[in-house]
């Protein structure tokens, strides 16, 4: 029986998902495309999971970019309408989980892995991991969202010259690119990010739902109509009972006990 190339390991509130290639360091294919999906609806559809972490099997990488020799098996069409449309849609659904996702980047973060990283909430890195978009050197480019997303949240310049010369770069100077929010030891990654998902699984799972709403399609909004939208979302979460909770719980000195309603 093959092994699974998506394993889920639940500790608590948190989910850890792991892409398990380890002999082709972790690359992306349909299979394990669909496979990453059919994962991350289940944990969506868990209401004991309220954060779900991302990360590689072994210690070289979290993904190693896309399968190079399953790419080159295809031409344009088959591309577009097989890879291209899993990956794309697969990685939207990242993005719009209405739950906080992290990615802990365990090593080598290039080509599809970068722009996975792209599309998570927030991402910790290991002082071994390596950032960047080669496509270029393969006569390709980023075609995973990548083009799209990094020049949402980089400089225009500094993701042209990603793009265009296919460098990597070390996890400080993603983190200081604003690519990443923070470097840690090798050995403590998984601490960190455990702590850093728990902390926001304390959180209500409706408020951080609405919060990641607001923040998701807000930034595609001109000011003038995200304003009243924000407006519109703080007026549902004013009608919840976790609101109510954490106002009541800050007046009598307690912790709060939120429970998503």
């Amino acid at each position: 029986m093959a092994e699974k190339a998506i394993l889920i390991e639940k500790d608590g509130p948190v989910a850890t998902l792991t892409i398990n290639r380890p002999k082709t360091l972790n690359a992306l294919d349909v299979p394990t495309l669909l496979e990453m999906e059919q994962a991350l609806t289940s944990l969506k559809n868990d209401d004991s999971v309220r954060v779900i972490v991302f990360t590689g099997s072994g210690d070289r990488a979290f993904i190693a970019g896309g399968d190079i020799s399953d790419l080159n098996s295809r031409q344009g069409l088959a591309h577009y309408q097989e890879f291209a449309e899993v990956i794309h849609r697969v990685f939207r659904r990242i993005e719009s989980c209405e739950k906080p996702t992290i990615g802990a980047v365990n090593g080598w973060a290039l080509g599809g892995g970068t722009e996975l990283i792209l599309a998570l909430d927030i991402r910790i890195l290991s002082d071994k991991s390596r950032l960047g978009l080669p496509e270029i050197t393969l006569g390709l480019f980023p075609g995973a969202g990548g083009t799209q997303r990094i020049i949402r949240q980089i400089p225009l310049c500094r993701a042209k010259q990603l793009m265009f010369t296919g460098d990597q770069i070390g996890a400080q100077e993603a983190v200081d690119l604003g690519l990443a929010n923070q470097v840690v030891p090798a050995e403590d990654l998984m601490k960190v990010v455990y702590e850093e998902a728990n902390k926001i699984a304390q959180k209500s799972p409706l408020v951080l739902k609405l919060l990641k709403r607001g923040l998701l399609h807000g930034a595609d909004m001109p000011l003038s109509a995200a304003l009243p939208y924000e407006q519109s979302l703080i007026g549902l979460v004013l009608d919840s009972e976790d609101a109510h909770e954490g106002c009541s719980a800050f007046l009598e000195k307690r912790p709060a006990n939120f429970k998503g309603k």
